[in-house]
């Protein structure tokens, strides 16, 4: 993309998702939102008109042909999102397909061999890796050589996803739907290769409260997951290592504290994450680069792909 070529989006889905993603990508320079489709057409109307998208379509097929847009954002139920995107993968364009991508991990392995197949170029959104908080610890992290101890919050309740009208098949999995988001911070953070998750409290579906779990990697480094089911606690997550502690609590949320020192120093956050939902502006940037053929750190299916195989190995369903 040079300044005198726009890149044009697509958007599918016509949700929460997509408005905030169209948010985003509308702030980037020489950007332009060209189409969307939604299964609820009046819906996709709703946000044409509020985002001035100049076409509305029917169909997958007639959004590549009428924006031919280099990159679609993919924002549907994950009930849909293995149909969407083998619809999508059909043409050129860069997908950016909304997490979870796919509803459990038989439905994303599916996915990721569909993308491979068609020599797809497939990223998932997960943006909490582009949260402020995340970047700066990731900068941080880089100058510390030092074993890693990295400690994961998860607090869900499948309960009142169900009240809020999603589909039992997607509450049933929903370590998968929404852990997704905690879990896939061993992936980011951790070292090399995964050799162990070992079960501490068992998960257990008939009665769902406490799961923990210890993950072991090549590095050295070591994981504890500690997920509360259908009761309070945090989100969070804190990275140890022997000279500097990093929490992120609440995520959007970075602070660190010095060896020898009690108090911890809070890092500002980028007010991106304060005019958009976080990690989205930054995201949708990265997105628009990679699909212009720029070298890129978003998460690719196969690598979103590893943190769905850690969620079955930590519940082992």
């Amino acid at each position: 993309m040079n300044a005198q070529t726009d890149c044009p989006v697509a958007v599918i889905g016509a949700g929460y998702m997509a408005r905030e993603h169209i948010r985003a990508f509308q702030d980037v320079p020489r950007v332009k939102i060209a189409g969307i489709f939604s299964r609820t057409r009046a819906r996709a109307d709703v946000l044409a008109a509020e985002f001035r998208i100049p076409m509305v379509c029917d169909s997958v097929d007639e959004l590549y042909e009428k924006t031919r847009a280099d990159l679609v954002v993919v924002t549907v139920p994950e009930l849909a999102a293995n149909t969407v995107s083998q619809a999508c993968f059909q043409y050129p364009w860069t997908c950016l397909l909304e997490k979870p991508a796919g509803y459990n991990f038989s439905d994303a392995q599916e996915i990721e061999v569909a993308a491979r197949a068609r020599n797809s170029r497939a990223y998932v959104a997960l943006n909490r890796r582009f949260y402020s908080s995340t970047q700066q610890v990731l900068a941080d992290l880089k100058n510390i050589a030092a074993p890693r101890f990295l400690h994961v919050q998860d607090q869900e309740d499948p309960k009142r996803a169900l009240q809020a009208g999603q589909p039992q098949a997607v509450v049933d999995n929903w370590m998968y739907a929404n852990s997704i988001h905690l879990v896939d911070y061993f992936t980011l953070l951790g070292r090399g290769r995964i050799t162990a998750v070992e079960p501490i409290i068992p998960w257990d579906p008939r009665a769902p409260w406490i799961v923990a779990a210890k993950i072991q990697f090549d590095s050295g480094d070591v994981g504890l997951y500690q997920g509360i089911w259908n009761g309070p606690g945090p989100w969070s997550v804190s990275v140890n290592t022997a000279v500097k502690r990093w929490e992120m609590r609440p995520v959007e949320q970075a602070a660190y504290q010095l060896a020898g020192q009690r108090t911890m120093e809070v890092v500002q956050i980028n007010p991106w994450d304060q005019q958009f939902k976080p990690g989205m502006r930054l995201m949708a940037e990265k997105a628009v680069a990679a699909s212009q053929g720029a070298g890129t750190d978003l998460p690719t299916l196969g690598e979103a792909l590893q943190s769905m195989k850690l969620v079955k190995e930590i519940f082992g369903i």
